[in-house]
């Protein structure tokens, strides 16, 4: 595979795309199944996101180290090899250090893997720049994944259930509409949010950092 550095962005930029503009739930729609199946607490949302993020971080840096040496046919292979060690690490901290919370994310810990957010900053950022922007776009990534799970979770939290980090907030106001802890309510408040992502950015979508890639490698 080929080491060919790329023009590095700024760190500012690098913030600014996973927060924001290139949020990968909420300007790029991915990750959706652990988005719609944690976020009925704010504490599994951020549980997710944050263990998510720690993933993406350590993964990032390791397939960035490690891309002058990865053949290209074997590339996607390789990458999901370094992310699932990494997610194994963080499934066995949280069975130490956090057991209740690893009871409450259950499968979705493991399935990390799987989430096509890690696999997608790995082919566009990790692969093409070096260990330290690649370190930020994980963190920033992971960080603007956690936001929209929180937000998401936020909503559902409150409203389904009438409290907000198990705090009893609106229960004595009004009946919680139990519709938003439920599978319906994980699309409802979806939806919700991104509508709100989208009054703040106009509806724009930034032009994804893979522009910078080599026209060879996005060639059809």
């Amino acid at each position: 595979m080929s080491s060919q550095p790329f023009d590095t962005p700024k760190a500012w930029d690098i913030a600014v795309a996973g927060l924001i503009k290139e949020n990968p739930t909420l300007k790029m729609i991915l990750g959706c199944c652990p988005t719609l199946a944690v976020t009925t607490a704010v504490g599994n949302g951020l549980g997710m996101g944050l263990a998510t993020t720690a993933v993406l971080m350590c993964s990032n840096m390791a397939i960035s180290l490690l891309r002058g040496v990865i053949p290209e046919k074997v590339r996607i292979p390789s990458y999901i090899i370094i992310i699932a060690g990494f997610v194994t690490v963080v499934m066995y901290v949280l069975k130490a250090w956090l057991p209740e919370l690893d009871k409450a994310l259950g499968i979705y810990i493991p399935l990390i893997v799987a989430n096509c957010i890690l696999l997608a900053r790995a082919e566009m950022f990790a692969a093409k720049y070096k260990p330290f922007p690649s370190l930020l776009d994980g963190l920033f990534m992971g960080l603007g994944f956690t936001l929209a799970l929180f937000t998401i979770s936020t909503v559902r939290e409150i409203l389904g259930s009438g409290t907000w980090f198990g705090l009893v907030l609106t229960k004595n106001l009004w009946a919680p509409a139990v519709l938003m802890i439920l599978p319906p309510g994980g699309f409802l408040a979806f939806g919700l949010v991104i509508t709100g992502m989208n009054r703040l950015t106009n509806g724009k979508i930034a032009t994804p950092m893979c522009a910078t890639c080599s026209p060879e490698r996005c060639a059809p």
